[in-house]
């Protein structure tokens, strides 16, 4: 049984609905799914009592907080994070920063990685946000799992989030969509069954 850590952050909780899809459809494959926030040290104490934000914080209250040392435990990793002009969240970069050792190490080569992002317009970083994410797995040596387009016919299909790159998810301000829609919740589903059988194989 594979272990697969799912490391994200999630200012307004969309990013951490994702990645509790992509923890059941692991679960689902036969996996073990660790669900790990990272920590927040940058957030101004207003903004964390604006009504999204403070909902978002005592949603995930209950996850437990990411840490550097904890990742090579890990079999493989998904990474999660909302996006910030076509790139991930300083909350993430900061994070990824600390693991510097792991680098120097090679704590983290051969391990299966994959990412995930939403963002509020269609065209706002679904796909940058996934590939600029993806150049801290080429630094470590790990190896790169994408969605394609064999996995989910979705991913061909969808109107709102889900690329070949990753699962993502599409939440307009304005009411236009609520929550994680059919083909977003599909493909994640999808992804997350074929990364975990990914990670088994690679760590028999």
């Amino acid at each position: 049984m594979a272990r697969i850590g799912i490391v994200y952050h999630s200012m307004y909780g969309s990013t951490h609905d994702l990645a509790t899809i992509l923890a059941e459809g692991v679960e689902k494959a036969g996996g073990e799914a660790h669900l790990r926030r990272v920590p927040d040290p940058l957030l101004p104490d207003e903004v964390k009592q604006m009504d999204g934000v403070a909902a978002a914080i005592d949603k995930q209250q209950d996850v437990t907080e990411a840490t550097v040392e904890e990742l090579p435990e890990f079999d493989a990793i998904l990474f999660g994070s909302p996006t910030r002009y076509g790139s991930n969240t300083a909350q993430l970069q900061n994070f990824w920063d600390q693991t510097g050792a792991l680098w120097s190490e090679g704590g983290l080569v051969g391990k299966p990685a994959g990412f995930f992002t939403g963002a509020a317009t269609i065209h706002g970083g679904h796909e940058t946000t996934i590939l600029s994410m993806s150049t801290f797995a080429y630094h470590h040596g790990m190896v790169i799992v994408p969605v394609g387009y064999g996995l989910a016919e979705e991913v061909g299909s969808t109107r709102t989030g889900g690329s070949p790159y990753g699962p993502t998810h599409w939440s307009p301000m304005g009411g236009d969509k609520q929550g994680i829609d059919d083909d977003e919740r599909e493909i994640a589903l999808k992804y997350a069954a074929h990364f975990n059988q990914v990670a088994d194989k690679l760590a028999a």
